[in-house]
């Protein structure tokens, strides 16, 4: 592929996917909507949908992690989470190599604390530590992979050793809260039921089952 075309294709990805980040961020509830209504295809586009928004600069797939908690439970949620990180893992690095100079990675290093830049730049050391700093940890370790040539193995290691297990507690937490706030809605229906049917509130009606009709002889 030509160069030129390579970096025009790196950097309709890059937008791409910063784009699609903030729309599934904004509008996170149709998103899992979709995503439970198409059947057995969920898997495969949830894998995606986090892969683009992982990839993205400076994105956020907290939310993410815990839809997928909410969608799938703990477990094939987080392997949801683990697969879509290597593929988003890849994909940046790739978009990275071919569009670094949209990224002013100088700037950034420059502002990192003290205790990471005692580490060699480049140097798992330097991208797992890089990694904790929220923010722009994330965008910083993937730029600084690409420039520096590392290898795209040792990349996509040292950003899964980071951000699977966030993203595990992430889906585990989702998917916790959304069994706590099914049984809370369930148990306060049920009270408002009880209370209703005792008190005789007038503003609520229940329908009643009412008993057939006999039939005519």
């Amino acid at each position: 592929m030509n160069p030129t075309l390579r970096k025009g294709v790196a950097l309709a990805l890059l937008a791409a996917s910063f784009l699609l980040a903030f729309w599934v961020i904004r509008h996170q509830p149709r998103v899992a909507h979709e995503i439970r209504s198409i059947g057995p295809l969920a898997y495969p586009l949830a894998v995606a949908v986090f892969a683009l928004v992982a990839s993205a600069p400076f994105s956020v797939t907290d939310a993410l992690a815990i839809m997928n908690g909410a969608i799938f439970g703990p477990v094939k949620g987080t392997i949801v989470d683990a697969i879509g990180l290597v593929l988003a893992a890849l994909l940046g690095y790739w978009i990275n190599r071919h569009a670094s100079r949209v990224f002013n990675l100088h700037e950034y290093l420059h502002r990192l604390p003290g205790w990471v830049k005692r580490f060699p730049v480049g140097s798992p050391a330097f991208l797992l530590a890089v990694r904790v700093i929220p923010g722009f940890g994330g965008t910083v370790a993937t730029a600084t992979a690409a420039t520096f040539r590392v290898p795209v193995w040792v990349h996509v290691w040292t950003m899964c050793a980071i951000a699977i297990p966030v993203c595990a507690l992430l889906t585990i937490f989702g998917d916790r809260l959304t069994v706590a706030v099914h049984g809370y809605e369930v148990r306060a229906r049920h009270y408002a039921r009880h209370y209703c049917e005792t008190h005789r509130c007038p503003h609520f009606h229940f329908r009643r089952r009412e008993p057939p009709s006999p039939s005519p002889s």
